[in-house]
């Protein structure tokens, strides 16, 4: 995906990103996780934490900002035991790094899926990343675990943002489709749940996985009215709800499978009869 180009003559302050997240539904005492463009808003006087301070303008008082903190890229040399929760890098993007470096920052302990975030909640948002129940993941089953951010983010019904890029970006469509994998394992029984889980992507080896069109969701999330959309500088402000997100996307995986997933997940679905019967 290809963000927004931005246009360098506007600009932006603080006052256009409060009044901006407002406009899509920032309510005081929210926390809004989002996905961003730097380039794209324009030119943000006073850098990165303009935004930030926009943000926790918008949602003050007791609000929270936060952004995917991402340090795995996939490369070999990457593995967990060379993560270091308080130097080891985003990659994804200027203002989520920037938002690492804010001295104001608390960021999540987990090698491939951190969250880092700033504002009234941030060390309870980012405590705790592999805690509670484990849910599957290609990475590792922890990334999404209950206790993680991004499961708190449905739990709070946080924001969900994105600045001049689109839902392809969407990270917590990896715990949506966790959750439609542990749907489809609960209805084997639990002696052979991890033989079928096995089948499946993990831990960074790369076998089937329920992928789907985030873009072609965000279309339908739109038509729904869930998604919201204004201009923040020259880009594309869109948020929507976590849970209605989550809750939805998941019933349209389920209900209509043959339209969102690709014929090698569907036929391990299919395959799931066998598990049924005694070996």
């Amino acid at each position: 995906m290809v963000p927004e180009p931005g246009d360098p003559s506007v600009e932006v302050d603080a006052k256009h990103v409060c009044a901006a997240f407002r406009a899509v539904g920032a309510e005081p005492g929210d926390t809004v996780i989002f996905h961003a463009s730097f380039k794209s808003m324009g030119h943000v006087s006073g850098g990165a934490s303009t935004v930030f301070d926009g943000v926790l303008a918008a949602t003050s008082p007791g609000g929270t900002v936060a952004m995917p903190s991402l340090w795995y890229s996939g490369k070999p040399e990457e593995t967990p035991d060379r993560f270091d929760v308080k130097t080891s890098p985003t990659y994804v993007g200027a203002l989520a790094e920037a938002l690492r470096l804010d001295p104001r920052s608390h960021r999540s302990n987990h090698w491939s899926h951190a969250v880092a975030a700033i504002g009234a909640r941030a060390q309870e948002l980012t405590a705790r990343h592999s805690a509670g129940l484990r849910r599957p993941a290609p990475w590792s089953d922890t990334a999404f675990a209950t206790r993680s951010p991004w499961w708190r983010f449905y739990e709070w019904n946080a924001l969900y943002a994105f600045i001049g890029v689109t839902m392809r970006v969407c990270t917590i469509k990896h715990a949506i489709e966790g959750a439609l994998v542990m749907r489809h394992l609960a209805s084997i029984p639990a002696a052979r749940r991890s033989e079928a889980r096995a089948t499946l992507s993990m831990d960074c080896v790369q076998r089937l996985w329920p992928y789907y069109n985030s873009e072609a969701m965000q279309d339908e999330l739109a038509a729904a009215g869930l998604l919201h959309q204004t201009k923040l500088g020259s880009a594309t402000l869109r948020a929507i709800r976590t849970r209605p997100l989550v809750e939805i996307t998941l019933a349209k995986l389920l209900a209509e499978p043959e339209k969102w997933l690709q014929p090698p997940f569907l036929e391990w679905i299919a395959n799931l009869e066998r598990y049924r019967q005694a070996p």
